[in-house]
């Protein structure tokens, strides 16, 4: 059921290859590549070069409990690889965002105030990040 209008430029964000745009309210992706030192005793200031790439994915999803929604979309995920991908379009150019093999630590089961619609916010960790 959408119960959210579209991000701007957003067209599909898939996860686990089901479509989960219609209940994103924010989405981030982070090309992250972990800082090496290399400073040598000839250096008179640290160098530094890049290592291990450690993507990332943060999203906010309207949480929801009916079959084939958020809750029972997400939570078989926690503690496993997944994909997650993203399409975003401005005007006639479109990106694919793909990050594969990414590890969802933890999920919210229950995040919410009285008078407001329940969200839950996930950060998928690792994997490889293709844009295409």
């Amino acid at each position: 059921m959408a119960t959210s209008t579209y991000l701007s430029g957003i067209t599909t964000l898939t996860v686990n290859a089901v479509d989960v745009a219609d209940q994103c309210t924010m989405l981030s992706v982070t090309e992250l590549r972990e800082t090496l030192d290399q400073t040598t005793l000839t250096n008179s200031s640290r160098r530094f070069r890049g290592g291990l790439y450690n993507n990332e994915i943060t999203m906010t999803l309207l949480q929801s409990y009916v079959a084939g929604e958020t809750f029972a979309t997400i939570q078989p995920l926690v503690g496993v690889t997944t994909t997650v991908v993203a399409t975003v379009t401005d005007g006639a150019v479109s990106k694919v965002i793909t990050l594969a093999n990414c590890y969802l630590e933890s999920m919210p089961l229950i995040n919410a105030n009285l008078g407001e619609l329940s969200t839950v916010d996930l950060t998928f960790v690792g994997g490889d990040l293709s844009i295409a």
